[in-house]
């Protein structure tokens, strides 16, 4: 099991009369090479489980298995290694840095990750491959469409080769059009390297892509299953 989630809980001002329980006792199974949309309207507690997921925020109660080690009892230094390891994240506002070349962008995960500069190269040269962005890898972003933008930032997210990506809403700021684009990057990635991808999204019509939906409500999952039974 890749992810193993029993009893998961994220309280704000817990115990006072504001008490906001945005993940409310969540159980989660994720097996590798799933293709997983987590799928809520906003506040519902979608983001906040991929950040627990992403080992971005801690729960406040709970047990949480990555990969088998149970990440609640390491340190922030251990989690910041086993993210850097694990999951690679694609968000909607691109995240960038606006100083740095596309390839520059692309490299930065694998300095943080101590390769050398010769493999570097070569992974930053595969991964805008795979996006169809090599032709633009010493633009900067402001030199990019929203689109080129998303893409390089799923070149950075895959350049470590991660078993997880985690896409929160990574279509939310573009048009159809391109946002489709953007999808099918993901569902290649996940068919050619067995890439597990967990994709987070307010919108039906994309969560319909994914395999299996996992509905959340209120911090709560209230339904787990295949496309055909979610209402999709």
């Amino acid at each position: 099991m890749l992810i193993d989630v029993k009893n998961l809980y994220k309280i704000y001002n817990e115990g006072k009369e504001n008490e906001v329980r945005a993940l409310d006792g969540i159980d989660l199974q994720i097996d590798r090479g799933e293709f997983v949309a987590i799928i809520g309207a906003s506040g519902s507690g979608k983001s906040t489980l991929m950040n627990v997921l992403g080992l971005l925020d801690i729960p406040t109660y709970g047990e949480y298995h990555l990969d088998g080690t149970d990440v609640t009892t390491l340190t922030d230094k251990q989690q910041a290694h086993m993210r850097n390891k694990q999951i690679g994240f694609i968000f909607q506002g691109y995240n960038l840095i606006p100083a740095l070349s596309a390839a520059e962008n692309v490299e930065l995960p694998l300095i943080y990750q101590g390769m050398g500069i010769d493999n570097r190269e070569v992974r930053v040269e595969e991964a805008l491959q795979k996006v169809a962005m090599f032709d633009r890898a010493d633009h900067k972003p402001a030199e990019m469409s929203g689109g080129q933008q998303q893409r390089v930032a799923i070149a950075r997210a895959i350049a470590p080769h991660p078993p997880i990506i985690m896409a929160d809403e990574p279509t939310g700021a573009l048009d159809s059009k391109t946002g489709r684009h953007v999808l099918e990057i993901l569902h290649t990635l996940h068919q050619e390297m067995g890439t597990t991808v967990i994709l987070i999204t307010h919108d039906n019509s994309i969560a319909a892509t994914a395999e299996r939906v996992v509905r959340i409500s209120d911090g709560k999952i209230i339904y787990d299953g295949d496309k055909e039974g979610a209402g999709l």
